[in-house]
């Protein structure tokens, strides 16, 4: 096992591990940002349905030589388009509607992949490869992290009333219906970018693990959204470290420390306490 010292020594000699780390930090901050609007609105679905319709849009995207981050866009925006459709024009509920449309596109993201004669790529994109990142992966986390903090800095006020309350974010005249298709392009791009850290089968736990764990913290939105960027971010630094000294594919690695931090979370932070540590009592507290 590589000690700290080590691991840090590599990060200055190998360029492809400074690549590896920034694009880490920046895909926890963003993950982290997003995922807690995702968790407030009881949209962890949602993500998981997103997360995986884009596949068919990576597929078109290898096949055809483009950026993947066009067409996997398109096919998020286009799942979240018809799962809205099919639920307001069927008598089925959304979470059926939304495992129709994405088990559907996952599917035909399988066909194509296998089409393109891709293998190698499919497993990268299933599982993730962080030490595989350049620097056009890079700018293309850069932007879409840049993304992020403009749209909830200037539609905060707006995200923070239709997540707790829709009905009077529609009475007080806001556009319910367009921020959240704006909030599905946002996440769409976040899963995009997260693909090559942790990969399409566990971008959801990304989105939605650091933002539970902050949850568990605080009542205050402003102040969750600091602690699920920080905890998606020390998620990734030190997955990234188990990724690099065992050989462990980066992905799982990442998830793994971001679901430990949840349990730490889970059993000691204040607000959950299922493990309570009080002072004995004294006898006037008592009487």
């Amino acid at each position: 096992m590589a000690s700290l010292s080590e691991f840090f020594s590599a990060l200055g000699r190998y360029d492809f591990l400074q690549s590896a780390l920034i694009t880490a930090i920046m895909v926890g901050m963003m993950s982290g940002i997003i995922g807690s609007f995702i968790i407030l609105r009881g949209m962890s679905l949602m993500g998981d349905a997103i997360s995986h319709a884009v596949l068919p849009g990576v597929a078109v995207a290898y096949m055809f030589g483009f950026n993947i981050l066009i067409g996997a866009s398109l096919f998020g925006i286009l799942a979240a388009l018809l799962i809205g459709f099919v639920a307001a024009h069927s008598k089925i509920k959304t979470d059926t509607s939304i495992g129709v449309v994405f088990s559907a596109f996952y599917a035909l993201g399988f066909i194509l992949i296998s089409m393109a004669e891709s293998s190698t790529n499919l497993h990268h994109i299933l599982f993730g490869n962080i030490l595989a990142v350049n620097d056009s992966d890079i700018m293309t986390t850069a932007v879409v992290l840049g993304i992020v903090i403009l749209f909830v800095t200037f539609f905060y006020k707006e995200l923070l009333v239709t997540s707790f309350d829709e009905t009077y974010a529609k009475t007080y005249g806001l556009k319910v219906q367009l921020l959240h298709y704006a909030l599905m392009l946002v996440l769409t791009l976040v899963t995009v970018s997260a693909l090559q850290t942790v990969g399409i089968i566990l971008v959801v736990a990304m989105l939605i693990t650091p933002a539970a764990t902050a949850f568990l913290w605080t009542d205050k939105l402003s102040t969750m959204l600091i602690l699920a960027a920080t905890f998606g971010v020390v998620s990734s630094i030190t997955g990234l470290y188990f990724s690099y000294t065992f050989n462990w594919a980066s992905g799982p690695a990442i998830v793994i420390v971001a679901a430990l931090l949840f349990a730490i979370s889970f059993i000691f932070s204040p607000k959950q306490a299922v493990f309570h540590f009080h002072n004995k009592p004294t006898k006037q507290e008592v009487d």
